[in-house]
């Protein structure tokens, strides 16, 4: 991640500067200013009980929209209001792994939200992350140049996702974790599918169904 983000400052404890010697010497290398703080400091700094002790403050990351961004033969998950930042950055983490192309944002909990960044662990420096206030607007663009949109919806009567044809490009969504896909987005996509389930549970959580829709696009 080093590579891909400009670092403004650098703060880090002298047992991090021990601990964690190469990144460290790496960091410093690229941060424009850097600062030794003691642990006092460093537990002030962080959200966290058990700070590592390197702290950096970064140059914002290129998310917004851009329609150039999107490759209209690839494979894209679309995440509308998502509020749980464990949630969004479990799913960017997986996004990433399974090697999607890219994660559409629109609403929620925000990018850089500490949580997000712990549970994305690096994922959100690297992965094509677009931004945008307007989704159902994006979703029609996209549609509009040959991908297929799916809704994600909870519905035993949709189309089950293991049966849809991934072979070209692909927007899959998924809704905010109580009140899923608002009714203008599932109008702008072109396809309702849902994850067939035998279980009696009726829904699944946001980031394991993003999950699976996902592992479905990418088999």
């Amino acid at each position: 991640a080093l590579s891909s983000v400009k670092i403004k400052e650098l703060y880090v404890t002298e047992s991090a500067r021990v601990k964690y010697s190469e990144y460290v010497r790496l960091a410093e290398n690229v941060a424009e200013r850097s600062f030794l703080v003691s642990e006092e400091v460093a537990e002030k700094l962080s959200d966290t009980k058990n700070p590592q002790g390197v702290f950096c403050i970064c140059k914002m990351l290129d998310k917004n929209t851009n329609i150039g961004k999107i490759k209209y033969n690839r494979k894209y998950i679309a995440l509308e209001s998502i509020s749980n930042p464990a949630n969004f950055g479990a799913v960017v983490r997986t996004a990433e792994a399974v090697g999607l192309d890219g994660v559409i944002v629109s609403g929620g909990c925000d990018i850089y939200n500490p949580k997000s960044q712990r549970a994305a662990m690096g994922s959100l420096f690297r992965l094509n992350v677009i931004t945008t206030d307007d989704l159902p607007a994006f979703l029609k663009q996209l549609a509009e140049n040959g991908m297929t949109i799916l809704a994600g919806v909870p519905d035993r009567n949709a189309e089950k996702i293991t049966e849809v044809d991934m072979s070209d490009g692909v927007v899959a969504i998924v809704g905010n974790e109580g009140d899923g896909i608002t009714e203008e987005t599932q109008n702008a996509a072109t396809k309702l599918v849902t994850i067939p389930m035998k279980g009696r549970a009726e829904s699944l959580n946001a980031a394991a169904a993003a999950s699976i829709m996902i592992w479905e696009m990418m088999r």
